[in-house]
């Protein structure tokens, strides 16, 4: 059977696994399966992504990524970014329960020394304690809010990224009840990101992983718009080299090489997750269809 390449048409995205698959929680739908005993990826340490950012320049990146594992579990993650505020614009993926306040006024004086922004994306499952906790923990709900707030008293405003725990629920109620959330919490004008559910990792045991016909065929690519997929402009750094895409890490053939020059190369979408992918398309970037300001 003919498999479907998508060549890297330019490297918009460059992503850094900064906590490899370590993380303060179990959830229960974590497509890597992070936790506080998942030691598989490692971290990223400050020149190891220095390194990166540096080769990247000549290739134009045009955004930086950072996701774990939960990034701030890397005690080198503040000045990892202030460093990346000197090459571009700097997103983080956090469960937002372990910031600390020195942490936020550092990183509040580098966004305003810097050209660039800085932007968090806060995990939250659930507009209610009942639908968020069973997913991502008992208790999470009140700390994650309160890592929002905190995010808020230091003048930034996070993108709540909200992953569909339900195949029936509705992306307009979903939208709606985190925009409720929110402005009870003090947030003027949330900024909701709605994610699709990718059936890898844990959340293969919660429900259920991918059926035999759910991968892209190449027939499903004739007409289809490439830049709309993750691995047409992105890579993924992580302590074992560079990776396609923040999805198939713990893919073999997703390891494309040892430097960003080595994983120019095109990929073959052979695999469940990218029938996700090409189903909703630009699932990982701040940028998508599914992402609405209040």
């Amino acid at each position: 059977m003919e498999l479907p390449m998508v060549p890297l048409s330019h490297l918009d995205d460059l992503w850094f696994q900064v906590a490899g698959t370590f993380c303060n929680l179990t959830c229960t739908h974590c497509f890597i399966s992070c936790s506080p005993h998942n030691h598989n990826f490692g971290f990223l340490d400050l020149a190891t992504v220095r390194r990166y950012l540096d080769e990247s320049v000549a290739f134009g990146v045009k955004e930086y990524y950072f996701t774990g594992g939960e990034p701030f579990l890397n005690r080198d993650m503040v000045p990892i970014l202030e460093l990346t505020l000197q090459y571009g614009p700097a997103t983080v993926l956090t469960n937002g329960t372990i910031f600390r306040t020195d942490w936020l006024k550092r990183l509040r004086v580098a966004e305003d020394a810097s050209p660039y922004s800085l932007e968090f994306r806060v995990s939250l499952d659930g507009f209610t304690a009942a639908q968020n906790d069973p997913v991502r923990g008992d208790g999470t709900f009140e700390r994650i809010l309160a890592g929002v707030r905190m995010l808020l008293d230091h003048g930034f405003l996070p993108i709540l990224t909200v992953t569909r725990t339900q195949d029936e629920q509705d992306d307009g109620d979903l939208f709606d009840g985190f925009v409720r959330l929110l402005k009870e919490n003090g947030y003027a004008q949330p900024r909701i990101k709605i994610l699709p559910t990718l059936r890898i990792g844990a959340e293969v045991q919660r429900q259920r992983g991918y059926q035999e016909g759910e991968r892209v065929t190449a027939e499903m690519m004739d007409g289809y718009d490439q830049s709309q997929l993750v691995c047409s402009k992105s890579r993924m750094v992580t302590d074992r080299g560079v990776h396609v895409c923040p999805i198939l890490i713990e893919t073999p053939d997703a390891r494309l090489g040892a430097t960003l020059a080595e994983a120019l190369q095109p990929f073959a979408i052979k695999h469940s997750a990218c029938y996700t992918c090409w189903q909703y398309g630009a699932l990982c970037s701040n940028a998508s269809s599914q992402q609405r300001d209040a």
